[in-house]
């Protein structure tokens, strides 16, 4: 049946697993080098605290039970495992915390993907330097972000986690630029992962499995590239086959184009950007407005008798239901609890999720003030602005304040500097990695393309924590 219906871009999948196999770490653009070194900061941070949380700490207990091979490093535990089930744990731990680096137009988040995989070849087979973590890195989100395009937001409104769907690319991608696989076998590679495509939206509603989205997609991508060594074939046109592709089942309106434009000289890569907020990327410049308004006006919470918040439909649907304290999971993709937060921290990061929080009686009455709808003009901007937001707070003294952001701070576009990511990879780990221990990293992933070993890196990431 599949073959009854044309390709949606003949040899897409073809092409993008030539150019992952055959990328090299001096074909890539040194803008995208310091991006890679600053994803990899980025989450490496997001993998150590999302290790001491309850989700992961549930997913590493069952792969401690099934005593694989010590192979790689399952972080901040001081164990080894498989390199497929430190994928899984520790790609659980980068998504544990809505914290990961985002690429806007795939909605993948490929940190929590291709670091944990090639940190964890880069340990079981000795002799990597940091070039060669760069270039597994690049071929993992180049590859996984472009398959996120052309499925574009018709895969979210469907129904399915782009992490868990698209995200199994980045992670294929990467392992198979580990083992060296040749483009034979990296576009069986691709075919093996596409069949492995999984996870639901629902999950943000009060579900640990969110966050397992991320691992197994993770562990799904080692999987396809070690048995597409071994000669298992897969999909060879899984990406564009007419009936039963990827693009095909999982996406009403895909724009297969995406897949190779500019493949080479445009670098999606390029365009990942970082979370300021520990929140769902969606909700940021609508948080960032609330906060430019209550620092910019001297207002309390008390002061605040309604606020109205104009997003995109994409935003709405994702994140304007009904707020219940029902976990963390909820909090953090819930746009009433975000503003609340703001409103009365004037920050949403890590503590502002405690779970001890999450039923604040001052938080539920603030949110009980929220109104949130579609603006019809954000909606016209088109899906480059589905992160807009323009909020306006209507104070009990009669006073009205509007204020319009139309990129997240984070975004390329209004992009957080390598510093602040230093900044927020401190605060982030803090609790996490000892003083010393933090610079050490710090200095690593600045000085990453010029080692020519990573022993130290993964030796820290290996040890015990408290």
């Amino acid at each position: 049946m599949s073959s009854s219906n044309p390709p949606l871009l003949a040899d897409a999948t073809r092409d993008l697993a030539r150019f992952a196999a055959q990328m090299r770490y001096e074909d890539i653009p040194a803008d995208v080098v310091e991006r890679m070194k600053t994803s990899l900061l980025d989450s490496i941070g997001c993998c150590l605290y999302g290790a001491t949380l309850p989700w992961t700490r549930h997913v590493q207990a069952m792969v401690e039970a099934e005593q694989a091979a010590p192979a790689a490093s399952l972080f901040g535990a001081g164990l080894k495992t498989s390199v497929a089930n430190a994928a899984l744990v520790n790609g659980t731990a980068g998504h544990a915390f809505e914290l990961d680096d985002i690429h806007k137009e795939s909605i993948v988040h490929a940190g929590s993907l291709a670091v944990p995989v090639a940190l964890a070849y880069a340990e079981r087979d000795a002799g990597w330097s940091g070039r060669d973590l760069i270039t597994a890195m690049v071929a993992g989100y180049e590859i996984g972000t472009r398959v996120g395009n052309a499925a574009t937001m018709s895969l979210f409104y469907r129904g399915f986690h782009p992490q868990g769907t698209s995200g199994v690319f980045v992670a294929a991608a990467s392992a198979g630029k580990c083992l060296g696989l040749d483009a034979a076998r990296m576009q069986h590679a691709l075919g093996i992962a596409g069949s492995q495509a999984g996870g639901l939206m629902a999950a943000q509603e009060g579900a640990m499995v969110k966050r397992f989205h991320a691992g197994r997609a993770a562990q799904s991508g080692v999987y396809s590239a070690e048995l597409a060594r071994r000669d298992f074939t897969g999909i060879v046109d899984v990406l564009e086959a007419g009936y039963g592709g990827y693009l095909s089942a999982y996406s009403d309106a895909p724009d297969a184009a995406r897949l190779t434009d500019g493949l080479g000289s445009e670098w999606e890569t390029a365009k990942v950007g970082y979370k300021p907020h520990a929140s769902v990327t969606s909700i940021h410049a609508a948080l960032d407005a609330l906060a430019h308004l209550m620092r910019e006006h001297a207002l309390r919470p008390g002061d605040v008798a309604r606020l109205a918040v104009g997003v995109s439909r994409m935003t709405h649907v994702h994140c304007a239901w009904e707020y219940k304290a029902q976990g963390v999971t909820a909090a953090q993709m819930n746009l009433y609890y975000g503003l609340a937060v703001i409103a009365h921290d004037g920050v949403a990061f890590v503590e502002q999720y405690r779970p001890d929080r999450l039923a604040d009686p001052a938080l539920l009455d603030f949110i009980g003030r929220i109104e949130a709808r579609v603006d019809p003009e954000i909606e016209a901007m088109g899906p480059a602005f589905r992160h807009a937001a323009v909020v306006t707070v209507h104070t009990g003294d009669g006073r009205r304040f509007t204020h319009r952001v139309l990129e997240r701070r984070g975004s390329p576009e209004n992009p957080i500097s390598a510093a602040d990511v230093q900044y927020k990879f401190r605060n982030v780990v803090d609790s996490c990695l000892g003083a010393a221990d933090v610079e050490r990293v710090v200095r690593l992933s600045a000085q990453l393309e010029r080692l020519d070993d990573l022993g130290e890196l993964i030796c820290i990431l290996g040890a015990p924590r408290t």
